[in-house]
């Protein structure tokens, strides 16, 4: 791990789409955003949606007629891929707090390492959306030469100084519930309360003000979600939250959010070298950066300068910055928009 220690015998889930052309030279390798797993889209195997489903099959901007996709869970995360929830073969007990320190290089390499097994020594495509979009960037710093093209999209070259302050809040909600227990509570005691309070802090940053007012307005929450407390819920945003809040405390582990948390205010193209010199390094034909206008936590800015930062490597960059309303969650949302960028991308 680049920070210090090692995993034995670690595990990565992943899914794929399409078929591995003879040349292996048609795989795109998808890395995600925070919190989903690896069912990126339905398949024979998992017929259920995926997060990308609209973006994911024959004739879609990701076309699986045309291209090899994998679609891996980050090392870290708790959706198969090891992280701190899984077992320590050597304790025979959750890694919790002894898993080792995570960046975004080694959820990097992991998707590398995965690749290397399926048999692609150079991936056509390394993409990735939010973290995904941060990971992409140190993929192409570790492995120069390890893929033809790059899609980062709504991410980063270095957090700023805004989201660093705000996840720091969600992992202090977390960790000051004292059911966190210092990392070591059960699986069916989570620290509920303080991850409540981190989702509904992530979720209205996700999303922009103006998207806030068309979705709710000031509309009443429904009468049986009432809070019957003085100062409970009465609006229909605060019922949105508390549900958003509700679903992913049932699915995701707190010490993983607090994990790759972390590792996002840390990761800086930076320090892997002067930014130019680095991506020059990278071998790449061609980058995609795409940001979104509304863009609360990851701001367009911080797109326009990554892509400036591509072009004066001397990469063939296209820089779009889309007029979403959705916020950062535009992605998830505005396939059609997303769809017509990415799509033209992977077709050039």
């Amino acid at each position: 791990m680049r920070r210090g220690g090692a995993l034995r015998g670690a595990q990565l889930a992943y899914e794929t789409w399409g078929r591995l052309n003879h040349a292996r030279d048609n795989a795109v390798l998808l890395f995600t955003g925070l919190s989903p797993s690896a069912h990126a889209a339905a398949s024979a195997g998992d017929p259920r949606d995926g997060w990308w489903q609209r973006m994911i099959g024959p004739g879609l901007a990701l076309d699986t007629d045309r291209h090899f996709v994998v679609c891996v869970n980050s090392l870290g995360s708790c959706f198969g891929s090891t992280g701190p929830a899984s077992i320590d073969p050597h304790s025979a007990q959750p890694y919790r707090l002894s898993f080792p320190d995570l960046s975004i290089e080694d959820i990097a390499r992991a998707g590398h390492e995965l690749v290397r097994a399926l048999g692609v020594l150079r991936l056509d495509t390394v993409m990735g959306p939010s973290l995904g979009g941060m990971v992409v960037l140190a993929y192409a710093a570790l492995f120069p030469g390890g893929a033809r093209r790059l899609a980062s999209i709504s991410g980063t070259a270095a957090a700023s100084p805004f989201a660093i302050a705000l996840r720091s809040i969600q992992r202090e909600a977390i960790t000051s519930d004292p059911a966190w227990r210092n990392g070591e509570y059960s699986p069916e005691q989570p620290p509920a309360a303080g991850m409540r309070l981190a989702r509904k802090l992530g979720t209205v940053t996700y999303r922009s003000a103006a998207e806030w007012t068309q979705r709710f307005d000031r509309q009443p929450i429904r009468a049986d979600l009432r809070g019957r407390t003085p100062f409970g819920s009465e609006f229909a945003v605060q019922g949105y939250l508390e549900a958003q809040a509700g679903r992913w405390i049932s699915t995701f582990d707190a010490n993983c959010y607090l994990y790759l948390s972390q590792a996002m205010d840390r990761f800086e193209l930076a320090a892997h070298g002067d930014p130019q010199a680095v991506l020059r390094r990278a071998d790449l034909a061609q980058a995609l950066v795409v940001g979104v206008e509304s863009d609360l936590l990851f701001p367009i800015g911080e797109q326009q300068a990554l892509a400036s930062t591509f072009e004066a490597s001397g990469t063939a960059t296209r820089f779009a910055p889309l007029p979403c309303i959705e916020g950062h969650d535009a992605f998830l949302v505005d396939t059609e928009r997303f769809g017509r960028v990415i799509g033209e991308f992977l077709c050039g």
